[in-house]
């Protein structure tokens, strides 16, 4: 990989329920190219479906009876803060129940299956543009042993989730045994960066990834760690 080019895509209205997400970034980014990697944030994806749940805007706790709903499991509790477990297998904040960005008395969900939603807004680029492009869906996480947050993949398509490079050799020549690249979590905290947490931009092209990178893949089967793997479980 020579180099990589990161820059937002800059000019997506708000959006609504029912809304076009394909067409509207299509719009904006009429210049897409084949092999690029188009990260969108999980709040506008939820917002064009639907998956937004009114809340009392006049209580402060008004939101923790959806976290309680959205979640399967309850990790921890400290104060008002909730780690839990969502259906899609996501261990985070409040169940992703999200209070940012949207209007007073609204919450946002995390999308029914991210994955899913990302091969909706492939097809539907194709279909706009004729380009082939990988698509990211991704949130906000915090992580448990170390301050502060990042943007992480919740959903894609077109790109493989992980890169697996067991079996080659490092720059000494001694095979890799254990090293899987997440890299679609890489890309999706890499947009951010040009994104920002309260800029009005819902999505940024990531240029000149692997070509080896794109192709099948989803967070689910991919990143998500299965019960018996976890040690902390």
């Amino acid at each position: 990989m020579s180099g990589l080019e990161i820059f937002p895509i800059d000019g997506i209205p708000e959006v609504r329920a029912g809304d076009d997400l394909a067409g509207l970034i299509a719009t904006a980014a009429p210049d897409l190219r084949d092999g690029d990697v188009v990260v969108v944030t999980q709040k506008v994806v939820s917002k064009a479906e639907g998956a937004m749940a009114e809340i009392d805007a006049s209580d402060p706790r008004g939101h923790k009876a959806l976290v309680e709903e959205q979640s399967v499991r309850v990790v921890r509790r400290r104060g008002d803060l909730i780690i839990s477990e969502t259906r899609h297998g996501f261990v985070c904040a409040n169940a992703g129940v999200d209070l940012s960005n949207v209007d007073e008395g609204w919450a946002a969900l995390l999308p029914e299956d991210s994955d899913r939603s990302a091969r909706r807004l492939r097809d539907g680029l194709r279909a706009a543009l004729g380009v082939e492009v990988a698509i990211i869906v991704s949130d906000t996480f915090g992580r448990p042993w170390r301050r502060g947050l990042t943007d992480v993949a919740i959903g894609c398509a077109g790109i493989h989730a992980i890169v697996d490079l067991r079996g080659t050799e490092d720059s000494r020549g001694r095979e890799l045994q254990v090293t899987e690249v997440c890299v679609v979590d890489e890309l999706a905290a890499a947009a951010e960066l040009v994104m920002g947490k309260a800029t009005g931009v819902a999505a940024a092209v990531v240029r000149g990834v692997e070509s080896s990178w794109l192709g099948r893949g989803e967070v689910h089967g991919e990143i998500v760690r299965p019960p018996q793997e976890d040690l902390f479980r």
